[in-house]
């Protein structure tokens, strides 16, 4: 089990997002992902994964169209593994700046 105090040694901006992405560690996300009340599991992280792959190649989130492009997690499965804005939650989880177009 993480623990609670992970979140404490790295930064935030205000919008709650990473400061600096590698930082990251799979117990940061995991933190992250207690605060949002959600549970990672495999599927979590075949996003998370693909969304830090894409973020190092180009410096921004992939939308969610094309995480559910390039990997075999339906939009509808996106939803239910990130709520309430997927593709905002995964960027945050996985450690990514806010997505651009994202209010």
């Amino acid at each position: 089990m993480t623990s609670p105090n992970i979140l404490e040694n790295v930064t935030f901006d205000s919008d709650g997002f990473l400061e600096d992405y590698l930082d990251w560690t799979p117990d940061i996300a995991e933190g992250i992902a207690a605060e949002e009340g959600i549970v990672l599991t495999d599927r979590h992280y075949i996003v998370i994964n693909y969304a830090r792959k894409i973020f190092a190649e180009t410096g921004d989130a992939p939308t969610m169209r094309g995480i559910t492009k390039n990997t075999d997690v339906s939009t509808k499965e996106l939803y239910a593994l990130f709520p309430k804005g997927p593709a905002k939650k995964a960027a945050r989880i996985a450690g990514l700046k806010k997505p651009t177009g994202c209010i």
